[in-house]
């Protein structure tokens, strides 16, 4: 450890040079920033839970596994991953008899939620044994028996006959009693309680039940309760739950919320982590090979290898620890913010606390620490080995050409991005998405690792032009193909700023771009009706029956898990599903899918109609079985009647209502298409519009769900930003003798600020070209993967990136010019 201490050289240039550090300084800084944040939220997805509230009386809930278990390969090469199910998976209501038989239980109560519907008032409907864990109490009347419900005190009066809608469909219901909610139903608004032995059918699920509540008798140890109930209910798929797991039952965005948050932290945090450290260790690098000049003296009077590289290596423990510690700070609120933008959009439940531990500030700090030993170790190598009086000589004039080792690692990421661009342009779907993420990292790995060899050729290119533009281009022009070196690191940062943001913003402009198209070319019915609670079953045979409509079909809209890939390589997709109220027949009246093989004529039960995109990553084509899961687990493998083109703006999967419906907590339909008829005589049923209108209000949605990819581009972005304008500041102030003699041979301050100038937008404008080059190849093979199409760029969208490259050039060289020219 001794070896690592500060030495006198280390503090010597830190205290009296600061500013040589300032840069390095602000460059491990936001890289402490981008690492801390991501960990935070990789922690809050992985230890993410909510507090039960619906269970909190009852210690020991019995529930269905809530994930789709998909298993390739086998033997060694066996693995299981885990999908979170789209809706709820249930369990045999019967169950309960069993655990109530376990020794120690005082009762076990199946519990269901469903839907309800009391004009145009929303309800949550339960069985009435419910009330024995979550504390409601009748205030009158009596407990429900079949045909009759328990209403909120101010709701209706005892005897009343009211009319409810639920999945079974309208029924007048007898009002027994009145009931003030529990603890346990505080959240859900107006609540309506139904005889335990109806609740299932209502629901649309008899014999079925969300979980089983097992209520203890006095004195009952929880831990053997569970253990009792789980030997009980063995072989039957269900798990039980205690702790604060039971919060995991009762709130099924739970699982979605560590997902994101795990992917958020995990997958995008890897690559942000990645791009921090990188870009971090090239500023280390050139705060190094800045000071080339001193560690040659240094060497010339007498200072050995190992002095040189302790110097180095103190410098890092002076510099990256402090650097750390102060990232930490905005990481944390990083953190914070983007927490409550997803808590705020309702992509995590409200119970979900963010954790903040020292965990993933140790990281964020060692990971600075380290990247700056390495980086200053790996540029200090050179001038530590080499002999004093060559050590001065080369430190007078820079190195045209990176190493062989650095050479052959950039050539391989060049050869490993092509490759991947070349498999993604073949692969369809996800595969082409997965491959072609590949491609921006090895093409950003061969631009870093190549950097002057590349900056060379781009000030070639570019210099030809300057070389017309006066004195002032050029000599920005040979500056530029002198320091080689230098002008790698200022270029860099700006390709990785436009990479990556061009790459995130621009795929979703794209999908949303043909979504958007297909859904306004899909959508041929005349009138679309809708309702915030949903349609209730029978709705489109209702409006059937209409003066003048030619057809009516319902639609309900869900989600499905399809296997994808190919070999050992598959996965679960999360696929969206509409279940069809009509025939196939019907449908093409109201919605154009652009079948491209088959006929929806056969669409029913059992058969099914899929994109062709999904068709493509599946491996099916029409005649074959399509395996999926449904969206509460339930296998299935229905025959592919059809293949059409318009799956991203309306539907992957297209299936009968009567296969999907028992599938879903709520039976209620999501959209009712109707040809033909008025538009007034389909009032009584819920909003009504035409498809124009339909359309803008899906773009609406549509739009929100796009903030996580400006986000994304933003962190990513704006980090890359800052360290393009800290790396421009560094070598600007590093030049104040090449500005001074400048000055002293008669060039005018104005002279030498247009060649800084022109020296910037040749750095922007490369960084640019090259980012934009590197999106293409990445984005390409994407687009035309997932929705077949080349990408859509809104050209004002990219003309704002490209501008703002260039303005953070110019003053990134404007204002520390000024300054270096005043002294």
């Amino acid at each position: 450890m001794r070896s690592l201490a500060p030495n006198g050289l280390a503090r010597a240039a830190v205290r009296f040079k600061p500013a040589a550090f300032a840069g390095t300084f602000v460059a491990l800084l936001m890289s402490a920033l981008i690492v801390s944040a991501c960990g935070i939220l990789l922690e809050t997805g992985a230890r993410a839970s909510v507090p039960p509230q619906r269970y909190a009386q009852a210690p020991v809930v019995a529930a269905a596994d809530q994930y789709a278990r998909f298993v390739t390969g086998s033997g060694d090469g066996r693995t299981e991953t885990a999908e979170p199910l789209p809706d709820t998976a249930r369990v045999d209501s019967e169950l309960a008899r069993k655990a109530a038989g376990v020794p120690g239980v005082r009762a076990a109560v199946p519990d269901l939620t469903l839907p309800v519907r009391q004009g145009e008032s929303t309800l949550t409907g339960h069985g009435w044994g419910a009330h024995r864990f979550t504390g409601a109490t009748l205030t009158s009347g009596s407990a429900p028996r079949a045909g009759e419900v328990v209403l909120g005190t101010t709701a209706a009066e005892v005897g009343d006959i009211v009319t409810l809608e639920t999945a079974a469909g309208r029924a007048g219901f007898r009002v027994s009693g009145l009931a003030e909610p529990g603890p346990g139903d505080v959240d859900e608004g107006a609540v309506a309680w139904f005889a335990d032995d109806r609740s299932p059918a209502l629901a649309g699920h008899p014999g079925k039940a969300d979980a089983i509540a097992v209520l203890p008798e006095e004195g009952a140890d929880t831990d053997a309760l569970a253990a009792g109930v789980r030997k009980a209910l063995a072989g039957s798929g269900v798990e039980v739950h205690t702790g604060d797991d039971r919060g995991g039952v009762e709130e099924q965005g739970l699982a979605y919320a560590r997902e994101l948050l795990t992917g958020l932290g995990g997958s995008f945090g890897g690559i942000a982590a990645v791009v921090a450290v990188f870009t971090a260790s090239g500023t280390v690098a050139l705060s190094v090979a800045q000071r080339a000049r001193e560690f040659a003296l240094l060497r010339a009077v007498g200072a050995t290898p190992r002095q040189i590289r302790r110097a180095v290596a103190s410098e890092a423990l002076l510099v990256a620890p402090l650097a750390g510690l102060v990232g930490c700070l905005p990481g944390i609120g990083l953190a914070h913010w983007w927490f409550g933008e997803l808590r705020d959009r309702g992509a995590i439940p409200e119970a979900v606390e963010l954790h903040v531990s020292w965990i993933p500030l140790v990281v964020a700090v060692g990971t600075g620490l380290l990247t700056a030993l390495v980086a200053g170790w790996a540029a200090g190598r050179r001038p530590s080995r080499i002999k004093p009086g060559e050590a001065l000589t080369e430190a007078s004039v820079q190195r045209l050409r990176p190493g062989v080792v650095r050479t052959v690692l950039g050539v391989g990421a060049l050869v490993g991005g092509g490759f991947l661009s070349v498999l993604a342009a073949r692969a369809a779907g996800d595969d082409a998405a997965n491959a072609a993420l590949g491609v921006v990292m090895c093409f950003m790995l061969a631009v870093a690792l190549l950097g002057p060899i590349v900056a060379r050729l781009c000030a070639g290119l570019f210099g030809t032009v300057l070389r017309g533009g006066g004195a002032p281009a050029s000599l920005a022009a040979a500056n530029s193909r002198t320091n080689a070196r230098r002008l790698a690191s200022a270029i860099t940062p700006i390709v990785l700023a436009m990479a990556f943001a061009s790459t995130l913003v621009f795929m979703h402009s794209s999908e949303s771009h043909v979504a958007e198209r297909q859904l306004r070319e899909g959508l041929t019915a005349d009138h679309v009706v809708t309702h915030p609670a949903g349609l209730p079953a029978g709705t489109a045979d209702r409006a059937a029956r209409a003066p003048g409509v030619e057809a009516a079909v319902s639609l309900l809209d869900t989600q499905v898990l399809v296997p994808v890939g190919s070999g050992a390589d598959r996965w679960l997709q999360n696929s969206t599903a509409q279940g069809v109220s009509g025939s196939g027949r019907d449908l093409a009246k109201v919605q154009d899918l652009d079948v491209r093989s088959g006929s929806l004529d056969r669409l029913g039960k059992g058969r099914i109609a899929v994109d062709r995109t999904l068709a493509t990553s599946a491996k099916v084509a029409v005649g074959d079985r399509l395996e999926l899961y449904l969206p509460d687990g339930t296998k299935s493998r229905p025959e592919v009647v059809a293949v059409y083109g318009r799956g991203l703006g309306l539907a992957a999967v297209t299936m009968d209502r009567a296969s999907l419906a028992p599938h879903v907590t709520s039976g209620f339909d999501s959209v009712l298409l109707v040809r033909g008829g008025d538009a007034r005589a389909l009032a009584a049923l819920g909003a009504v519009t035409d498809a124009s209108g339909y359309v803008v209000a899906q773009n609406t949605d549509r739009e929100l769900n796009a903030w996580a990819n400006r986000t994304m581009a933003a962190v990513l972005g704006g980090f890359a930003a800052v360290a393009a304008a800290n790396t421009l500041v560094m070598t600007v102030l590093d030049r104040r003798r090449e500005l001074g003699m400048l000055r002293l041979v008669g060039s005018t301050r104005r002279q030498v600020m247009r060649m800084l100038r022109w020296e910037a937008l040749l750095v922007a404008v490369a960084g640019v070209v090259l980012g934009t080059a590197i999106a293409a190849a990445t984005l390409i093979p994407m687009m035309r993967g997932l929705t077949g199409e080349d990408p859509y760029v809104p050209p004002l969208t990219y003309a704002a990136f490209a501008g703002a490259a260039v303005a953070l050039g110019l003053l990134s060289v404007t204002l520390p010019g000024r300054a270096a020219l005043r002294r």
